[in-house]
């Protein structure tokens, strides 16, 4: 993809550590000159933000599109392609599919859906028509008897860059209180408190007998394919120097200051979801991410299931934040997730970079996206 040559004038720049007025000169779908001042020529911004594209790296909106009811899937490549739209639209140069990998009783063939999906990915990337740059980024759900065939069958491919490991046992991480999980997770367990237990004990007895060895074969795999590797809802000190062990790089979502701390300490880059920060809590009553954010120990925000979630959190986060920045906030979606996922090559206005831009308006109650432009061509 290659916009030619632009100017972008009369912007409030946003940069890594500072915001100027002045410039953008764009060559070739890259950065060539950032210059202060007023310029004569180029697209006037008005005043306007232009801020890096924000990069996404745990979205289940695909999902979402692709089954908008229970019992109800969409035709994928149509549900691709009103996600990309949102996705663009929310100002998101860079997205990372979560797709959910192993069966459950919810979902018994989870192999079928996700092929659908990562095909239609796939599909999408080679003809050259998403607005955003797609990657797949697989959510192994570690006690399914079936997600190491479901991993080999997905991860070997270009657009796969990512893949975290999750397991929602009851009584653990996510759920530690049995009463929270039953209260999540209401349909699944039946109507009856037999029919609850038993739902729960099979969790159990799952996680027993599938969830470490299938763990420790897809770190052994995604290393050997140099996939990026995530853990998800840690909630000890024990959690923390597992993801460690396994030279995990992202820890998503920690749910306790403790796990926090330690994943931080152990140079873990620090996930959290934007609509924490939005609502001001965890939906599932876990820890603040605002809090982690005043604590220094939050590095990436992510969408989760609310695109627009992303750049709303980054421009809240200032006002709630006592010595926070817009830099400093807009990192969490740009540039610290561009380095997390090994993408070197953008998340910040600065020569060499891609050109991957949002022209932002921040005088009403929302930030308002009013351009994008995913390497110097406007997709949105």
């Amino acid at each position: 993809m290659n916009g030619g040559s632009v100017v972008f004038r009369n912007a409030r720049i946003v940069l890594a550590d500072e915001i100027v007025e002045g410039s953008v000169v764009v060559a070739d779908g890259r950065i060539a000159a950032i210059d202060a001042g007023p310029a004569r020529s180029g697209e006037d911004l008005g005043g306007d933000y232009l801020i890096a594209g924000l990069i996404e790296l745990h979205t289940d909106h695909l999902e979402n599109h692709y089954r908008p009811r229970p019992g109800v899937f969409w035709d994928p490549l149509a549900a691709l392609h009103a996600h990309d739209a949102q996705i663009a639209g929310s100002g998101i140069t860079t997205v990372f599919d979560a797709v959910r990998i192993g069966s459950d009783t919810d979902l018994p063939d989870m192999l079928a859906h996700a092929q659908k999906l990562v095909g239609a990915v796939r599909e999408g990337r080679d003809a050259g028509w998403l607005r955003a740059e797609h990657f797949i980024h697989l959510r192994c759900e570690l006690p399914s008897h079936d997600v190491i065939a479901h991993f080999e069958a997905l991860a070997d491919h270009p657009a796969t860059r990512l893949a975290s490991l999750m397991d929602h046992t009851p009584g653990q991480r996510q759920f530690r209180s049995i009463a929270d999980y039953k209260r999540f997770y209401a349909r699944q367990l039946g109507h009856s408190a037999a029919e609850g237990d038993a739902y729960i004990a099979a969790r159990l007895a799952e996680h027993e007998r599938y969830a470490g060895a299938n763990r420790r074969a897809i770190v052994a795999r995604a290393h050997e394919l140099g996939l990026a590797l995530a853990s998800h809802d840690d909630a000890t000190l024990a959690h923390v120097e597992e993801a460690a062990a396994d030279r995990i790089a992202i820890a998503e979502f920690p749910t306790t200051l403790e796990a926090a701390s330690a994943a931080h300490d152990a140079g873990l880059a620090i996930l959290m979801g934007a609509p924490n920060v939005v609502r001001g809590k965890s939906h599932s009553g876990n820890i603040s991410a605002t809090d982690l954010v005043a604590a220094g120990l939050l590095d990436i925000l992510s969408s989760d299931y609310v695109p627009f979630a992303l750049l709303q959190a980054a421009f809240v986060l200032p006002g709630r934040v006592e010595g926070l920045t817009l830099p400093r906030a807009l990192a969490t979606v740009t540039g610290n997730p561009a380095r997390a996922a090994g993408l070197d090559d953008r998340g910040e206005i600065a020569p060499g970079k891609r050109a991957d831009l949002v022209r932002v308006a921040a005088d009403a109650p929302l930030p308002v996206v009013r351009g994008v432009w995913r390497e110097g061509r406007r997709v949105s």
